[in-house]
Formats: C-alpha cells, structure tokens, sequence
C-alpha cells in the first residue's frame, strides 16, 4: 500500500476534496487525522474510516489559530509517534460578486494563505526530528493565471500558496522534508461558491478547459496521494496542474 505507516494530517478532511483524500489516504494504510470546524461531519467521516478497517482520528481545528495548531500537531504525536504527510487543504472560495470587497480580501489570506503558513510552520519541527516529511498545498488554476469571476484575494492567496510552496521546499529539502502544491481546475462549486455556482459563469468555465468538463474530487485527490507518497521522493518545490488543460491554452 502506498501510505503504509504513514500518519497524515488533512486540513478542511471534513468535506469535499479533504474527505476524498483522507478516505483514500486511509484506503492506501494511512493513519489519518481529519482536521476541520465541521465535528458532526468529521466524525462520520472518521467512523466511515474505522468502517473500512482504517484507523482515522477526527480533531477540530480553526487553521487561523496557532494555538490550535500546536495542540494539533502535539496530539498527532502523542497518539501516533510521528507526522509523515501534511495536506494544507482547508480554504474558502473567492466567488463572490463584491470584487473589491476588503472583508472578503481578509478572510481569503487569512483562511487561504495564512492557515497554510501555520500548517507548514508547526509540521515542519516534528518532521525534522525524524529526518522526513511530505507537505502537500492545495492552491488553484486561479494561483497561476488570472480570471475574471473570481475575487482578486482569492488568487492572491492561492498565488501567495504557489510561492510559499515552493521556497519551503527550497529551505528543507537538504533536510528531507519534500513540499509540492496541487492546483486544481474547475472543480464542483465549494459550499462557499456564489458567482462560479451552477450557471452562466460557471458554463463560461466549462468551455474552457479542453477535456470539456469538470474535475472530480477522486482525481485530485490521487495526485495529492503520488505527491505525498514515496513515488514522488525526488519531486519538490513543484506544482502540479489538475486542471483538464485550463493553463496549456
């Protein structure tokens, strides 16, 4: 199995794309911590993992609060021994038709970028002490190339991942810990989705990718499974595109 032995923590692991990967993480022989505000629909998540003969671990967290971070990542080690994987994949959508909103613009480094910071900071020592890790950021096609139906906070903050991305990776590799981004294309709308939900923009969207549809939940989540397993051990600082050809054209 391809995460065998492994612990991992899944940020936004509650719903969405964060419950895709941590069922397959768990499929894969990960231990897996679910990290997420939504406890009702984490422990589900986590008795869905146990179900499947897994071993999963639900834990709230608020990725703007260090202090819940830290109590994060001490709990993860104190249960399981160790931290292996990192998924930074909690954030809010940007659609929102109020463009130059300054509210919104907070929320989306806050939650976006700052909650991925705070991740990589608090991750990083415990990997250090074992000489190993994997971090895995979830940016955006919208972190790449600019869009017009999107808050402009919203690629700030995904771009904002892109480059912390990769000078982590710069600054640890020597030390063993690998740190690559995902950048997912049009997608399912996001519970917090208002311009880009099913409609006018989000057809506009569709006709836009060359493969003509949208991506699944299934098939990031399996390149975010390659990056953060031992298959990609000499692949770091990159960013990989799941977008269905948005960023060839």
């Amino acid at each position: 199995m391809r995460m065998e032995n492994k612990v991992a923590i899944v940020t936004g692991g509650a719903g969405g794309l964060g419950e895709a990967t941590t069922k397959l993480f768990a499929s894969e022989g990960a231990t897996v911590v679910i990290a997420d505000v939504l406890e009702e629909e984490g422990r589900k998540i986590e008795a869905n993992i146990a179900e499947m003969g897994g071993v999963g671990l639900f834990a709230r967290l608020d990725v703007t609060d260090e202090n819940q971070w830290k109590d994060l990542v001490a709990t993860t080690v104190s249960r399981f021994g160790k931290l292996d994987v990192l998924v930074n994949n909690a954030g809010i959508s940007g659609s929102d038709p109020d463009t130059l909103n300054t509210d919104m613009w907070d929320s989306l480094m806050e939650i976006n970028a700052k909650g991925v910071f705070l991740g990589v900071k608090h991750a990083i020592p415990e990997m250090l002490k074992a000489g190993h890790g994997a971090i895995v950021n979830i940016s955006s096609i919208s972190g790449v190339v600019g869009q017009d139906y999107v808050h402009m906070g919203y690629s700030a903050s995904k771009g904002a991942v892109r480059l912390l991305t990769k000078t982590a990776a710069a600054q640890y590799a020597r030390k063993g810990i690998r740190v690559n981004s995902v950048h997912p294309g049009v997608m399912a709308p996001m519970l917090t989705s208002k311009t880009t939900a099913p409609g006018e923009v989000r057809d506009r969207m569709i006709a836009s990718v060359p493969l003509g549809r949208e991506g699944t939940r299934l098939e990031i989540a399996n390149a975010v499974l390659f990056l953060a397993s031992d298959e990609a051990s000499y692949i770091t600082g990159a960013e990989l595109m799941v977008d269905g050809g948005f960023t060839a054209v």
